[in-house]
């Protein structure tokens, strides 16, 4: 189902949306072709970029901003403003998976557009991330269009199956991180059936592809620890390193762990 927004008629015959051009933040949205984004900026006036945040199955950025105040207040302490971007019905219609509802690629395109127009946020400074399905949902954004971030923060959801192909992504990956629990039993590390026509996919083979894209060195890989968590971290790819932990948890996306991630790509508090 794609969203539509009544338009005004211009001078010179031309047409732009009712929204465009409105302001936004706080309890209103940004509306831009598609859909819509909510976002917070830090409060002291030191904004340094953005984290553009894709919630969970049956969530929404409304609900993003007003239940997970925990992972805003974080941001918010990084300097970077809180994006909470609105799925469809509470859904990511991300490749192979159940919902056909919008043209993802597209209207995450849009976000990113409007959030440079407005914002002056761009590929520098710019974090995207996401939790379960809006993880994957974030997966594929990169995979993409990694090249218009500066760097991916995610928790508990990667790519569903049939996987893409490293030659599918752009080569300009972002620095990376994501969180993912052994006891996630939602997603687990090496995914699950959906009905007879899903299958989330694997964890460690969805980074390997985005490693393989980023012409990552895997030899280079090495252990580190992030939060008391053993990492694995490979350098040696084009625009900065890869980075997997594993924790002992379940299906969750904690601000301990998004406090740790924003500092190891690069925002500190």
């Amino acid at each position: 189902m794609l969203l539509r927004f009544p338009v005004v008629l211009i001078c010179a015959g031309m047409a732009l949306p009712a929204w465009a051009g409105m302001p936004c933040g706080g309890d209103t949205a940004c509306m831009v072709e598609g859909g819509d984004y909510r976002i917070e900026m830090p409060g002291d006036g030191d904004v340094r970029g953005a984290y553009v945040f894709f919630h969970g199955y049956k969530g929404s950025a409304e609900l993003q901003m007003r239940q997970h105040r925990d992972l805003v207040e974080t941001t918010l302490a990084h300097h970077l403003a809180f994006v909470a971007v609105d799925g469809v019905d509470g859904s990511w219609s991300v490749p192979n998976a159940p919902s056909k509802d919008r043209d993802e690629f597209r209207f995450v395109s849009n976000v990113l557009d409007d959030l440079k127009d407005r914002y002056d946020f761009g590929a520098q400074n710019t974090v995207i991330g996401g939790f379960s399905l809006g993880a994957s949902m974030a997966y594929y954004a990169t995979c993409r269009m990694g090249n218009r971030v500066d760097a991916m923060v995610t928790f508990s959801g990667v790519f569903w199956d049939p996987l893409p192909a490293p030659s599918d992504c752009v080569a300009e990956q972002p620095t990376a991180i994501h969180f993912h629990g052994r006891a996630d039993r939602t997603f687990p590390l090496n995914g699950r059936a959906i009905g007879k026509s899903y299958h989330q996919g694997d964890v460690f083979r969805s980074v390997a592809v985005l490693r393989e894209a980023a012409k990552c060195d895997i030899t280079a890989g090495r252990k580190i620890v992030i939060d008391g968590i053993e990492c694995d971290d490979v350098s040696g790819c084009q625009r900065g390193n890869n980075v997997l932990c594993i924790h002992d948890g379940g299906h969750e996306a904690r601000a301990n762990l998004l406090d740790a991630g924003l500092r190891e790509v690069g925002f500190p508090e």
